[in-house]
């Protein structure tokens, strides 16, 4: 039995996202939390919560929270905010902010 979770529109990128989902990918789900806990980047308390709410999907579904693992974890690129900052000589430089889209699935061994 499978359970998959999405975070939408996180505001941070998508490249740094991956660090953290890559981490977690393959373990089962009360190891994964506890690497959460301890990492010290902002995209792993945004994945400790979609690790939560795709535990909570699957136990709703009916499976056991100990048999848990995590199939997998990914995160893609989401819409990009422009801004632009003005420059010297008139110029104008653009800032891109990205956003990312978090996608935990979890399921039995």
């Amino acid at each position: 039995m499978e359970a998959k979770a999405i975070l939408k529109k996180v505001r941070t990128s998508p490249q740094k996202a991956r660090l953290i989902t890559t981490m977690i990918q393959g373990h089962p789900v009360n190891e994964a939390l506890k690497m959460l806990r301890f990492s010290s980047k902002k995209a792993a308390k945004l994945t400790e919560k979609v690790l939560k709410s795709a535990i909570a999907n699957a136990v709703n579904k009916g499976a056991d929270e100990d048999q848990l693992t995590v199939i997998s974890a990914y995160a893609d690129a989401g819409p990009v905010m422009k801004r632009f900052l003005p420059a010297s000589r008139g110029r104008a430089m653009p800032i891109i902010k990205r956003t990312a889209h978090i996608s935990i699935v979890v399921g039995e061994k």
